[in-house]
């Protein structure tokens, strides 16, 4: 996870200690996508404490000689099910504006799970002690909830 976060040039990218113990306490919210039994992608994520409803994505990447093969979306979608038994009803996840790959993907996985994709503001740029752009909450709910 850590090799394909650090690839991708565009994550924040944590250290390799964070992905081992990430994947080893949030099996559950996070999945990783495989090719020919190579790690090729992932989605790590956990239940919001104070929405424990809700996946919270936190991040999302797949090896760049495997994008454009809907590889994401699919395991957007695929962890949304899993995690639904659970009582997981929604997924948020946190953009930057200017990020518009992640918000068509997030919309897409909303329209194939046929929830409601709506944006906020939810982490201003000056909260990040360097250049970080903000961070738009995104949440893909069923229409009931709001």
């Amino acid at each position: 996870m850590w090799e394909i976060a650090r690839d991708s040039q565009v994550l924040d990218v944590n250290s390799s200690y964070a992905y081992v113990l990430w994947a080893a306490e949030f099996t559950d919210t996070s999945i990783i996508a495989e090719v020919d039994g190579r790690p090729v992608g992932f989605v790590t994520g956990y239940r919001r404490p104070h929405a424990d409803d809700a996946l919270m994505v936190w991040q999302v990447a797949v090896d760049a000689d495997q994008r454009g093969k809907a590889i994401a979306g699919t395991m957007l979608c695929e962890l949304f099910k899993r995690c639904a038994p659970s009582g997981v009803t929604a997924i948020h996840t946190t953009i930057s504006p200017d990020n518009a790959a992640s918000q068509r993907l997030f919309a897409g996985a909303a329209r194939s799970l046929g929830l409601d994709f709506t944006r906020e503001s939810f982490f201003e740029a000056e909260l990040f002690g360097d250049s970080h752009e903000p961070e738009d909450l995104y949440r893909l709910e069923p229409m009931s909830i709001r």
